[in-house]
């Protein structure tokens, strides 16, 4: 077999200890994508190393990001968007045969 070796295993799970993620509180329905019913409630949870278990509440998507990603600070916009050069460019619309 080509099994990888027990440390680089646990090396990989060891990263995802601590990790957190929320599921909406909808009746009848498992994990969706967070999109679906962005105003209904969500459980934080956080991974343990073998089950997720309760960590917190969130009472709308909004919130529940704002708890998973403390840091995603939206930064003013400074100025106007960088001048692009003279040329067509390798990604620019090619021009018409004229």
């Amino acid at each position: 077999m080509d099994d990888e070796p027990l440390s680089e295993w646990v090396k990989r799970r060891d990263m995802k200890m601590g990790q957190l993620r929320a599921a909406p509180l909808v009746p009848g329905k498992g994990l969706q994508g967070a999109h679906l019913n962005p105003d209904a409630p969500r459980v934080i949870e956080r991974w343990n190393g073998h089950i997720w278990e309760f960590y917190g509440f969130a009472v709308n998507l909004a919130e529940a990001q704002r708890i998973l990603y403390p840091d995603n600070k939206v930064a003013p916009a400074s100025g106007s968007a960088p001048k692009l050069g003279p040329g067509t460019g390798r990604h620019r619309k090619p021009q018409a045969p004229r």
